[in-house]
Parts: structure tokens; C-alpha cells; sequence
């Protein structure tokens, strides 16, 4: 036992660590020898080392950790059953999100089915655009009205509106065309549901349904915030929510035409209708770009003859190849589609690509040869591979040609004349491709990869919160359309990953101990190693691939990539890594032994692993102590604990969301909030704490009232536990210089200028803002941050 607490304060040895250079300045411009730089070093850890005992009271507490030593318990930590309970309360937390969204898409469908389309339909409704604005003449506008609003701490302290939801219409959708109001009128039954929901699970955020014919309605209701120009851009239909929801995985190929007729406004359409098709794949999706004339090339070479995984970096790498196609020759659609098939059988042959739907993407301006032996080799009868086709410019003279491939392919023809066409006709296709869902009503649930909504309320706050989306499709149950497949929309609710990760409490994994996420294609969810953000200015914005990042760019010390394979493939187990971790944000290195849990969580693309540090998170021992001594101690003017951390639920009812962890602890354990959900286990590790750490506060008390004062440069002293419990003191006098500096000596004189002395994990540190040290005749000056570890 003694060695488990007192094992870290047995020996104590100087590191010198200096942040920024020393710039030596001498007098008498003499050389100063190592041996008394040496000398300095020695005198200057003495000091230090007695400073930081006097200020730290680290003997105190020493003396007061052996003295309860009986009644401490030790207890081993078991890694692999921890990380299990973990997924376990995880899955029932994502659980209660599938459940919500399965009745969003029920009563959704139950709606259509009872409602008959009335093309001549007047039907007002709350424009998110419009709401509470109001004309020249002080009335509210059409679509508008009043819609009261009021920020709400659990939506990231928004104006909202918890009892109604609001529409977004795009700006290139007339907000008051027959399907939309049909829709928006068929809709309004999921008002009740969402408000149902949110009181089953007052965890909820977001939740919303996107309609395929363009309108999004939200719960609940803000006030929506148009761009710069005043435009809504926002289309529910081209987010990864959507669209996953929507198809099945799929594989595709795009193929382009650059012969010479596609010169100008041609080639510009094309190039769009290319990045369009690339911004609906996602990354269980899989995709390669090639272009044709006299020839067929691939518009990346080292992708000849592949499939790639249409993550955000592929996508975005053929976006920049596709920005530099030209135009020359003449179109040659034949080996165009001989190449395509040729890729698609040979994934499929192989096991590899999505092993779901296949697809060729044509886009030509027209085709000209005789195809149809292509089709009869390598698609016919079968049919497996669907051929879409877009007719670009305003020609139509091989019209029928096109369209000829695309119907006689399962695919579908569309025409796409000028720029503002291509958004509207390249989503046609996911509605061909969810047709087999739609008539086999195949509610498949997907997860989303995380990201960073910023797009949708456009504020800090929002723009901050990285989550994951969960949502499911909307089929037509009407007997009349049901052999025609036709998907209503997508209905679909966010999981902030902060709320998630709170389910795998830090206090339980102990110093350098931390939890992680991470999806079935091995990109990370959540990781303390994922830095989404990056500074522009004074604000915030995510970095580009932020939620591409794979484990092993992170977890680098995984050199065989066996813990990123066991966690992408859903295994359950442990592994042993040696592994360098930063700490103070990079400016120090620590060399640990990590041991990484791992499972999947069941119901979910998701596996979760967490990390125990040897001689760190593999050991806890566990006090006990009455709520009223413990209570006495813990609302002490010096304690604090961590307010990130979940010690109870204050997110549940309405009257806890203004409560602090602090305030909510004292209340509960109080009898004043019984009803207050708190985790147990660490409110009685915090209490404990509070009561063996309370001599602190009298032992630094009474040094800031000695009469013979404060050393001067001794700024703060305080001291964290495992419970996220702090104490902390501040003294008075900063700006004072230590030495006697009556009389220069051969002796060395330190004058520390500004200093911090603080403890972290039973080592001290004090943090040097510049120092002066005096020797002889010769002076040396050290500006700039330091910091020494004892």
C-alpha cells in the first residue's frame, strides 16, 4: 500500500527544461565556464526543491495519505470489462435515438398514407426564413408570422422553439409549389412526435425530416440564418445523412466525354455534374472518374483499373484532377463503357467495393456508335450494372441514343441544358437506386461519419459541436405506388459525440488514460488526439478532412495496424503498445506503456476502445467517508470540481440545466434535488478527497498570513485528484525579487521574477516566467517561459 501512494516521492530528480533560448549577457563580456553554469544549476535546484516543499505541502499530505492507509482499499482495474460496460451503456443511449427516429419515420408514413394530394392546396405554414419578420408596413410577411423563440442552455443557449417545428426551403424551391405544400401539410403530424420524443429522452437535439421534394422541416423551431448574399443554400437532400439513408453502399464509375464538341459551357456543366455525383457519395461508398475521347484515360493514373473509397479526401483529390480536363479528339463511348464494365465485374469477381449496387454514370453530349454489343457482353441479361446517362448543352439531336442506354440499363435519362439544372437531375438517381429498398421497405438505420454542421444554424456555438446523425428512410405505403418505389424522405436526429463520450467518465481511466471512437472504415469519431479545429483570425473553423482522419494517424505507434484491423473488423481484445504522449498542449513528451480495450458497439457501425496507463489508470484505490464530513470539505471557498464532467444529469429536467456539477453535487447530497441522477462511485471517490486533501487549505493559509510573508514570485499553489476535485490558493506579493542583493559574491544569487508552483501527479512544477542568476561580476538573464519538474 505504502509503495502504491508514496512510490512517486521517493526520489526526486531536476529536470531542466527551457521552452525558450537562453541569451547569456556578461558584464564584462567574459566567457563563463560550464563548471559554473553547473554550479548555478546545482544552487538553483536546491532552492527550488525547497521552495516547492515549503509552498506545495506536499509532505502534509504525504503524512496524511499514510495515516489512512487502513481503511483504503486498493483495487485492480479490469480494462476488458470496462471497456464492455462502457459500449453496453453506449448501445442503450444510441438505442433510445434509433427508437425515436423509428417513430418519426412511422408516423411520417402513417400521415402520407392517410392524406390525398391536392394540386389546388392554400396552406400556410412557419417559414424558417421568415419567421417573425415584418414588411414595410410593420405586418408579418407571407409565411411568416410570429413564432415565439427562447434560448435554451440544452441547444448550445439558441433561440428555439420547443413546442413547434419550422420549414427550410432552399431559394432555388418555390416555397409554395403543390408538393411542398402537400408535404409540409402531410408533415405537420410530426410536430406531436417530436415533442413526444424529446420528452422520452430529454437527451435528444436535433431532429428533423428532409422531404424529397426539397423542404426540410426541423425541431425544434429557430429562426433560420441565410448566408451572406441572403441565399439559402442548405438542401437536406445533398447531406451524408440523406443520401446514406436513402441508398444502399454502391459502386461507381464516371464516365466523361472531352472530345472536341464538349469545348466551353459544355465542359463546365460536365465538370459540375462530376462534383455534384462525387458530394452524393459517402464513404461506404466506392468510385473512379475517367474521361474519354479517341481513348479512354483515367483522370488519376495510380487508381488505373480500381475502385477507391469515396471518403472526403478521394472525392476532393478528383475534384482537382477533373478542375484541369480538357478537350480534344472524338468521343468513343463504346470503349468508354467497355473499360467501366471491365472495373465493376473485376470488383466484384474479387470481393472488393461495396459488394451492394453498381453503377455507371455517363455524361456526353451524345453517342453516336453502335453500343448495344457492349451491353449484351457485359450486362445483359442480368442487368446487374444500371447505366445513367446526362445529355449536356442544348442539343438533342443523339437525345435518343442516350436515353436509349439509360432505359434499356435500369438507369435514368436526364437533360441537363445550363449550370442551375445539374443539382435537381444528378439526384434523380438516388431515387432510382432506393427504389428496390422502397418496395422491399427495407428501413435500414445508418450512423453518419462525424462532422461539423456548421452550414445549418451558422453560429459559434453550433460550428463547435463535432456529432454523428442516425436516420432512416420514408417509403410511400399507398397500394397504388408501392410497386413504383417512391421515397418520401429521410427522417433523421444528431448525437453530440460529447454527450456520448461522457458514458466513458475520465475519472475512471486515471492519469493519461482516455477513450476513443471510431467507425467501420477506420476513421475516428472521437479521440483527445483529433484536432478538428484550427484558427482563422479570431474564429474557430474546422479544418479541411477533419472528419476523414484514420486511427492510425493518430495511434501511430500501432505500426502493424493491428489494433486499427481488430477495431474496424468489430473484435473484442486487448493490445500493448509503447507509445510517446504529449502533454501541456506539445511542450512536453512522456515516454508510457498504454494498454488499448477494445469492442464494438452492438446495433452500430462503432467500435469503442479505451486506454489504461501502466502505473497510471491499472490501479485506484477506493475511501470512504460520511456525506456530512464529506459535504463539510467539499463546499470549502478552495474546492472546485470538474464542471465538464458528469457527476449527475442535469440535462434530464429543465429545472437542473442551470445547476453547476458543484451546485448539483451539494443539492443531491443534500436531500434538496433527490430525484437528481449522479453517478455514485465518484461522488463518494470526491468526497473522500475532499476530506483527506482538507488540511491543505489551513496549511496554505497559514502560510500566506506568516508574519515573515511569501517567498516572492510564488504565485498559486493547488493540487488535483483523480475525482476532478481542486483546491487552489493564490498569494499575494507576485512581482517581489528573492535573494539578498546587498553586495555582489562569488555566490550564486537567483531572482526569480514570476513563478507558479503547483502538483501534478506527485511531481511539482513550477512555472518560471523569466529569472535572473548572479555570480561573481557576471550576470545571465533568461527571458521567456519556463518550467521545472522536481
Amino acid at each position: 500500500m505504502r509503495q502504491c501512494l508514496m512510490g512517486r516521492m521517493r526520489s526526486i530528480t531536476l529536470l531542466l527544461m527551457l521552452f525558450s533560448s537562453w541569451t547569456i549577457f556578461t558584464q564584462a563580456q567574459m566567457r563563463i565556464s560550464p563548471e559554473i553554469v553547473q554550479q548555478w544549476a546545482n544552487d538553483f535546484g536546491k532552492q527550488l526543491l525547497a521552495l516547492t516543499n515549503r509552498y506545495s505541502g506536499a509532505q502534509l499530505l504525504q503524512k496524511k495519505y499514510k495515516d489512512i492507509e487502513p481503511i483504503v482499499k486498493m483495487e485492480e482495474v479490469d480494462g476488458l470489462k470496462m471497456v464492455k460496460e462502457f459500449a453496453d451503456e453506449m448501445e442503450n443511449m444510441l438505442g433510445r435515438k434509433m427508437k425515436s427516429v423509428k417513430r418519426m419515420a412511422e408516423t411520417a408514413e402513417d400521415a402520407d398514407f392517410y392524406h390525398e394530394y391536392n394540386g389546388t392546396l392554400e396552406f400556410d405554414y412557419y417559414n424558417a426564413m421568415m419567421i417573425n419578420t415584418l414588411d414595410a408596413d410593420g405586418n408579418n410577411i407571407e409565411l411568416g408570422g410570429e413564432f415565439p423563440l427562447e434560448e435554451n442552455e440544452h441547444f448550445n443557449n439558441l433561440p428555439v422553439n420547443t413546442q413547434q417545428s419550422v420549414i427550410q426551403v432552399p431559394t432555388n424551391v418555390y416555397n409554395k409549389d403543390p408538393d411542398i405544400l402537400n408535404g409540409v401539410f402531410m408533415s405537420e403530424a410530426l410536430n406531436d412526435i417530436f415533442i413526444s420524443n424529446f420528452e422520452k429522452d430529454p437527451t435528444l437535439t436535433w431532429q428533423y425530416f428532409g422531404s424529397s421534394s426539397g423542404f426540410f422541416r426541423l425541431y425544434p423551431g429557430i429562426k433560420w440564418t441565410p448566408d451572406e448574399n441572403g441565399v439559402a443554400n442548405f438542401d437536406g437532400r445533398n447531406r451524408n445523412w440523406y443520401i446514406q439513408a436513402a441508398t444502399s453502399p454502391k459502386d461507381i464509375i464516371i464516365a466523361v466525354d472531352i472530345s472536341g464538341s464538349m469545348k466551353g459551357l459544355r465542359l463546365t456543366i460536365a465538370k459540375h455534374t462530376i462534383n455534384t455525383i462525387l458530394d452524393t457519395l459517402g464513404e461506404n461508398d466506392f468510385v473512379n472518374v475517367i474521361a474519354y475521347s479517341d481513348y479512354v484515360r483515367y483522370v488519376e493514373p495510380c487508381f488505373k483499373g480500381t475502385l477507391v473509397q469515396a471518403d472526403l479526401d478521394n472525392r476532393e483529390h478528383f475534384k482537382l484532377l477533373v478542375k484541369e480536363l480538357q478537350v480534344k479528339g472524338e468521343g468513343k463511348v463504346k470503349k468508354a463503357m467497355k473499360e467501366s464494365f471491365k472495373i465493376l465485374n473485376e470488383a466484384a469477381a474479387a470481393g472488393r467495393g461495396s459488394l451492394c449496387n453498381q453503377a455507371i454514370m455517363l455524361i456526353t453530349d451524345g453517342a453516336m456508335e453502335d453500343f448495344q454489343q457492349v451491353f449484351e457482353e457485359f450486362n445483359w441479361p442480368e442487368r446487374k450494372v444500371r447505366v445513367f446517362t446526362y445529355l449536356i448543352g442544348r442539343e438533342l439531336t443523339f437525345a435518343s441514343n442516350v436515353k436509349w442506354i439509360a432505359c434499356n440499363n435500369k438507369g435514368y435519362y436526364t437533360h441537363i441544358s445550363t449550370l442551375a439544372d445539374v443539382q435537381e437531375n444528378v439526384m434523380e438517381y438516388l431515387h432510382v437506386l432506393s427504389r428496390p429498398m422502397v418496395i422491399n421497405h427495407d428501413h435500414d438505420i445508418i450512423w453518419t461519419e462525424a462532422y461539423m454542421d456548421s452550414v445549418l444554424f451558422n453560429t459559434q456555438a453550433e460550428s463547435l459541436l463535432l456529432m454523428t446523425s442516425v436516420a432512416m428512410p420514408v417509403f410511400s405505403k399507398k397500394e397504388e405506388t408501392l410497386s413504383h418505389g417512391i421515397l418520401l424522405g429521410v427522417v433523421g436526429a444528431d448525437v453530440p459525440l460529447k454527450e456520448l463520450m461522457r458514458l466513458a467518465p475520465r475519472y475512471k481511466l486515471g492519469v493519461h488514460g482516455y477513450a476513443f471512437l471510431n467507425t467501420n472504415n477506420g476513421y475516428i469519431l472521437s479521440h483527445p488526439d483529433l484536432r478538428p479545429l484550427y484558427k482563422d483570425g479570431k474564429k474557430l473553423k474546422p479544418k479541411p478532412n477533419y472528419n476523414s482522419v484514420d486511427l492510425s494517424e493518430v495511434e501511430w505507434e500501432d505500426t502493424e495496424d493491428a489494433l486499427r484491423t481488430a477495431m474496424v473488423k468489430g473484435e473484442t481484445g486487448t493490445i500493448s503498445l509503447d507509445v510517446r504522449g504529449i502533454i501541456e498542449k506539445g511542450k512536453r513528451v512522456v515516454f508510457l506503456k498504454n494498454e488499448y480495450f477494445y469492442t464494438t458497439i452492438d446495433e452500430t457501425p462503432f467500435s469503442l476502445g479505451i486506454v489504461l496507463t501502466t502505473g497510471h489508470g491499472r490501479s485506484v484505490f477506493i475511501g470512504n467517508v460520511s456525506v456530512e464530513e464529506g459535504l463539510h470539505d467539499l463546499t470549502a471557498s478552495d474546492v472546485s470540481i470538474a464542471n465538464e464532467w458528469t457527476y449527475c444529469e442535469t440535462d434530464i429536467d429543465p429545472h437542473h440545466r442551470k445547476l453547476t456539477q458543484l451546485q448539483a453535487v451539494v443539492r443531491y447530497l443534500s436531500g434538496k434535488e433527490p430525484d437528481l441522477e449522479c453517478d455514485e462511485r465518484l461522488l463518494q471517490q470526491t468526497l473522500f478527497d475532499a476530506v483527506v486533501t482538507a488540511p491543505m487549505e489551513a496549511y496554505w493559509t497559514a502560510l500566506l498570513l506568516n508574519a515573515s510573508g511569501i517567498d516572492g514570485g510564488v504565485e498559486t499553489a493547488f493540487l488535483g485528484t483523480r475525482s476532478g476535485l481542486l483546491r487552489m490558493i493564490r498569494y499575494a506579493g507576485i512581482e517581489k525579487r528573492v535573494a539578498n542583493k546587498q553586495g555582489i559574491t562569488s555566490k550564486t544569487d537567483f531572482y526569480i521574477l514570476k513563478s507558479t508552483c503547483f502538483a501534478v501527479d506527485g511531481r511539482f512544477v513550477i512555472a518560471v516566467t523569466s529569472v535572473t542568476v548572479s555570480a561573481g561580476k557576471r550576470t545571465a538573464v533568461a527571458g521567456g517561459r519556463f518550467f521545472f519538474f522536481l
